[in-house]
């Protein structure tokens, strides 16, 4: 945990106060552009002009290989030099660069309304949206993707231009400024809003592309899951996962010291530094993660975790696997 006074220099260098959001702390990570690795971990498959070496052979900017010259190659590609070599024509053989765009899914919903130590789970998850569509427009990607609160959501179709980022930053700080009319959901529509979105970027987004999705995953169910595996099956998908350090376990003080709790509809009283209750609470946290784990599981995504309490640039982004998740997080 991070010293009072530690929190007040981070909190007044990225221009935040941990509950509201501004483009002043967005643009910051400008600066971090090449903090995070968006490299493809598979070949891209868009059929589109870019930057990225696929597989595909033909004309482009890479070279790949010389081979034997077949009826039919462009005789400008015609390598002279293994050709006077060996005697036999040979031809150059390039590896064709496509372009990858990056779709970013941002759950600014009810659940992410909450922190514990430095900000609010909604804006962190804003925070690693802005590192990540930087870092993709720095290496020339385009930005699209699908942001969301309990109320409503914002769409933005991929684009190169720095104009394109700064459109999908400022519908983040709208989206987490605003003020839901209503309080509360029921678990029942808040898991449909999930749904409705997971959809929506299913929609939009096209083969070959990298998905980054951040949430707390609170309401994934098996009907979101599959959505998601589904377009795993043509892009790269990630999974981030925001977490606060209360979610994981009460706080280890060392008096005992009532406290009121509420869903918005039922309330109870817990007994902070009660071994009992941490130990109950402990255990209730960790089935939570052990459910989420088994559905992103089969989804078959790569899974990465961050906190809400430590700043963003302090936190290292590593890859769990199925067993580590429910551990690490």
């Amino acid at each position: 945990m991070l010293a009072t006074a530690t929190i007040n220099e981070w909190l007044a260098q990225y221009h935040t106060n941990g509950v509201s959001l501004s483009i002043a702390e967005l643009l910051q990570y400008r600066h971090h552009a090449n903090a995070i690795d968006l490299t493809p971990k598979r070949p891209p498959q868009a059929r589109l002009a870019g930057t990225y070496v696929t597989r595909l052979k033909g004309r482009g900017m890479e070279f790949d290989e010389s081979r034997h010259y077949q009826p039919g190659d462009d005789i400008r590609a015609i390598d002279w030099r293994v050709t006077a070599r060996t005697g036999k024509t040979h031809t150059k053989v390039f590896r064709e660069e496509r372009e990858r765009p990056v779709y970013l899914f941002t759950d600014m919903s009810e659940s992410m309304q909450f922190g514990s130590q430095f900000l609010l789970k909604s804006v962190q998850a804003a925070h690693l949206t802005s590192l990540i569509a930087w870092s993709a427009m720095s290496r020339g990607d385009k930005v699209g993707g699908v942001s969301f609160n309990s109320e409503t959501h914002r769409e933005n179709k991929p684009r190169s231009r720095q104009a394109s980022v700064l459109s999908h930053l400022n519908g983040l700080v709208a989206l987490q400024n605003e003020l839901p009319s209503q309080p509360e959901q029921s678990a029942k529509s808040a898991a449909s809003l999930f749904f409705d979105n997971c959809l929506r970027l299913s929609r939009l987004v096209k083969p070959g592309s990298l998905v980054w999705l951040i949430s707390d995953f609170r309401y994934l169910d098996s009907a979101s899951a599959a959505i998601i595996a589904d377009m795993q099956r043509h892009c790269e998908v990630r999974a981030c996962i925001v977490n606060d350090p209360m979610e994981i376990a009460l706080p280890d003080i060392n008096q005992r010291e009532a406290l009121n709790v509420t869903d918005g509809t039922d309330t109870q009283t817990w007994v902070l530094g009660d071994t009992k209750t941490n130990e109950q609470y402990a255990q209730w946290a960790q089935a939570r993660l052990f459910n989420l784990s088994t559905l992103l599981e089969k989804t078959k995504i790569a899974i990465f975790s961050i906190s809400s309490g430590t700043p963003l640039m302090l936190q290292k982004f590593h890859r769990l696997d199925s067993r580590q998740l429910a551990g690490a997080l």
